[in-house]
Formats: structure tokens, sequence, C-alpha cells
């Protein structure tokens, strides 16, 4: 192996589609650095045919089970939303390292209660927020660092997708309790995750949402207007309701204008850069990124594998992954109580840390929606 580099074993636990279509490929790209020595699923058939498809050597539909046997240096948690805290809290407990797929937890109290499970040098649990790793967002994300396209003023992040009445067929989808949340939780989160990556932190928000068309106990539809610690202003749409599907963000800098549109991937072709008038050509074509890496599981597993190298705590876990929750959180209180909020109210005694919905406060028809 290269200096400072290990081998590690991994531990697949849920055997769903996002195992098989998204993990697996992002691990096959590291075959020299990971072992993957289990499969776990509630459903012996699965897990036993997921093992089979993929040369894994074992397979169990009992987590602790599996952490006992195999011992996994690192387990990645592909898992139905309601399954991600028990199963971060047993692989923490066990000593694995986690990485865990979007949403991270159904509340901000069930995120900080698994944050109080990690030790300083490992094991950590990250987050599966794949479109900050590209290269494009990496260049954006150091030229707002240093400046170099002048202040952020205005953005845009939407997430316009489409799922269909058949989608939300599948038990855990479309309810608080199994899935946290609609379409903001489970779909927006990328956009807006990538979208603080760039800006940062946010100090208020100003949010409607409704259900509009699917039969389903969260919202199908959200927006909100989000004003940053920097002073920029973003619109933010999440919806599953939008036939041509995009997936869309724009800012606007006071040097330039950068966008980026894409549906669950970008590679640079997808961004543009586009200078002010009077920014000199020679500067902006600099500007462009130097290298090419799309977004993806693979660049996201690559970044992780070199913070466990290190020791050190992964990108979009702790503080850092908690971002996109407490955006989340603010905008489903915003838009249930008519209210604006602010990022600091996000404290244990405010009902919406617990519960996404407040506690039930939430109706489809709007009939009981507190204001």
């Amino acid at each position: 192996m290269p200096d400072g580099k290990e081998q590690y074993r991994v531990a697949i636990v849920g055997a769903g589609g996002i195992a098989g279509h998204r993990h697996m490929p992002a691990i096959r790209a590291q075959d020299d650095r990971i072992e993957v020595v289990a499969a776990v699923d509630v459903d012996s058939d699965r897990a036993a045919a997921f093992a089979a498809e993929w040369g894994i050597p074992d397979s169990y539909t009992d987590l602790d089970t599996m952490l006992a046997a195999a011992r996994p240096d690192l387990a990645i948690i592909c898992t139905p939303p309601a399954a991600h805290r028990a199963g971060v809290e047993a692989c923490l407990a066990a000593g694995a390292w986690v990485w865990c797929e979007k949403p991270p937890v159904l509340s901000l109290s069930e995120y900080d209660a698994l944050a109080a499970l990690e030790r300083e040098g490992g094991p950590y649990v990250g987050y599966v927020f794949q479109h900050r790793f590209g290269s494009a967002a990496r260049t954006l994300r150091a030229q707002i660092a240093d400046g170099t396209l002048g202040r952020p003023l205005v953005g845009v992040c939407h997430t316009l997708w489409y799922r269909d009445h058949a989608y939300f067929e599948v038990p855990w989808r479309g309810k608080w309790e199994t899935e946290g949340g609609g379409p903001t939780m489970g779909h927006g989160i990328h956009q807006m995750d990538l979208m603080l990556s760039l800006l940062g932190d946010w100090r208020e928000i100003r949010a409607l949402m409704g259900t509009l068309d699917r039969s389903v106990e969260t919202e199908d539809v959200s927006l909100a207007a989000v004003q940053f610690e920097s002073g920029a202003l973003v619109s933010v749409v999440n919806s599953v309701l939008s036939p041509r599907e995009e997936s869309y963000l724009r800012f606007d800098f006071t040097d330039a204008t950068v966008e980026v549109s894409h549906l669950y991937g970008y590679g640079n072709s997808n961004w543009k850069w586009t200078p002010r008038k009077g920014v000199a050509e020679d500067v902006a074509s600099g500007w462009l990124p130097a290298d090419d890496v799309d977004s993806s599981h693979t660049a996201q597993l690559t970044d992780y594998l070199g913070s466990l190298d290190r020791g050190e705590r992964p990108a979009a876990s702790g503080a850092d992954g908690r971002r996109s929750m407490e955006l989340i959180t603010a905008l489903y209180q915003s838009a249930i109580t008519g209210q604006p909020v602010r990022r600091h109210e996000l404290t244990p005694g405010n009902p919406f840390y617990g519960h996404l919905d407040g506690g039930g406060r939430y109706q489809p028809d709007g009939t009981e929606m507190a204001r």
C-alpha cells in the first residue's frame, strides 16, 4: 500500500438499491484499499443474493452478530432512514467508523445523540453528501474562501424532481416517523448541503410548504427564503411534482455568476462561470477547475478514506454534517408555524428539535397548521 494508506475491512448494512447502484461501484474503485467482509439485511434472501452478486464472503440478518463476527473497520449504512440511528449506534459501539446514507437521522436530537457517542480520533460517523466533492464545487469553495469572485449576494438552490404516486407505495416513504419528512428531507437535502458547504452558516429562514398532489403525510413541495451570515439571500425550492426534472444552483457574487444544472450528479461541463462586465478575460479564464472529478459516492469515499488514514474527522460529519439538518428543521418549523426561524433557536427546548413536524403539528390539508 502507498505510505500512510491502509486496507480496511468494510461491511454493507442494508442490501437495497443504493448499496448496489452507488456504494459497491464506489468500493470497487478502491479495490486496493477495501475488503468487503460482510453484508447485512433483515431479509436473509436479499442479503445472501447481494453477497453472492458482489463476491462478499458472509451475509447476516442481525447487525450485532455481524459486528462481533466480522469486526469491520468501516460500516456503510444503506438502510431506510428510520433505521439509521440504531445502526450507527451499534457500529460506533463496536469501534467501527461509519459512513451513513442521507438523510442522516430523523431529527436534530437524534443527530446530537449520535455525535455524543463519537470519540476523539474515531470512530466517527460521516454522512453521504457526495455533491460537495466534485472538482467544480471544490474549486468554487476555494474561490469563495479567498474572495476571488467577490462577496456572495444572491443565490438559488432548486431541487425540482418528479416522483409518481407509485413511488410512495413503499411503506416507509412519505411518513414523518419513518422518512423524517418529504422532498425537503429526502431529496433536496443534497443540493442544500452543497449550498451550505459553499456559503457557510445561515442566519434566518422564512418558508412555506404544501401537500398538493401526493398521498403522503409530509409535504410534497416546499419553498424558502434564507439569509446567510454573510448577508447573502437565497431562494430554496424542493419538489417531487416537477415533470421536467432539474437540480439547479446559482450564486451571484460581486464579480461573477456561477451556475450548475444537473440531475443526480455533475461534472465540470454542468457548471458555468460568467464574469461581470469589466472583468478581464484572462482573469475569468483562470477561474475554471484545473481537474475534472464528478460528484459521486466514489469521490466522497476517496475523501473519507483519507480521513480514516489520518484518524481525523471526515467532512460531512459533526458540526459540518449537522448544517443540513439544521436548515431542514428550521424550514419545517417556519412553514408549519408561519414564523421566521433563526438558527440559534434550534435548541432542545424547541418542539421541532425532536420531531421535524413539531410533534404532529402538520396536517397535509393545512387545516391544523399552527399559526
